[in-house]
């Protein structure tokens, strides 16, 4: 998947939310690898409730792959 459409899928229904989901976009795709890419690809399907949960402690993802992302986001912001 291009950048330029990960970038779009990224942009969610909150301003939090995009910097977040963005930031880590912006930050570690790049040095990611393969499958890494791919879970953040699969986890920007998820729901922006689930998304904000996950973030915010509230729940853990249900796969281990979005989980590590989640985790590297709450260190990232320290949350």
């Amino acid at each position: 998947m291009s950048l330029a459409r990960l970038r779009w899928r990224a942009r969610r229904g909150t301003r939090e939310l995009d910097a977040l989901l963005g930031g880590w976009l912006d930050e570690c795709y790049a040095d990611a690898d393969a499958a890494r890419r791919q879970a953040f690809g699969e986890l920007l399907d998820a729901q922006d409730p689930d998304l904000w949960d996950w973030i915010m402690g509230h729940a853990q993802a249900p796969r281990a792959d979005w989980q590590s992302i989640v985790d590297d986001i709450r260190t990232r912001h320290r949350l």
